[in-house]
C-alpha cells in the first residue's frame, strides 16, 4: 500500500495532537522556541538523509510510500523529522506535566 509510510506517520501524530490541546501543557505556550527546534533538528536530519540516500546507504520500498519525491527522497521522509521531533517535545512536556502533578499530591 503506498500510502503505508504516511498512515504510519499519522497515527504517531494522532495521540499527541489531540493531547496536545486537552491537557494544560505549555507545549504551545512558545510556538516560536518550539518551531525553530523542530526545524533546527529536522534540517541537520534532513541534510543527513539527503546525503545517505544520495549515496545509496539506504533506500525507500517504492510499495509504501507515494510517487512524489524532493531531492530524491518521498514526500513522507521529510515529514518524518518534524512528526518525530514534535512528537518527542510532547512526550518531554506530557511527562513534566504528570511528575507536577505527582509531586503537588
Amino acid at each position: 500500500m503506498k500510502t503505508e509510510y504516511l498512515l504510519v506517520l499519522g497515527a504517531i501524530l494522532v495521540f499527541p495532537m489531540i493531547f496536545s490541546w486537552l491537557m494544560p501543557l505549555r507545549l504551545y505556550r512558545h510556538p516560536r522556541a518550539m518551531i525553530l527546534s523542530i526545524a533546527i533538528v529536522s534540517g541537520v536530519y534532513w541534510i543527513w538523509d539527503i546525503i545517505a540516500t544520495a549515496r545509496g546507504h539506504w533506500a525507500f520500498n517504492p510499495s509504501y510510500v507515494l510517487d512524489a519525491r524532493v531531492l530524491g527522497m518521498p514526500v513522507e521522509e521529510w515529514l518524518f523529522f518534524p512528526v518525530i521531533a514534535f512528537v518527542s517535545v510532547f512526550t518531554h512536556e506530557a511527562v513534566r506535566f504528570v511528575i507536577g502533578r505527582m509531586e503537588r499530591k
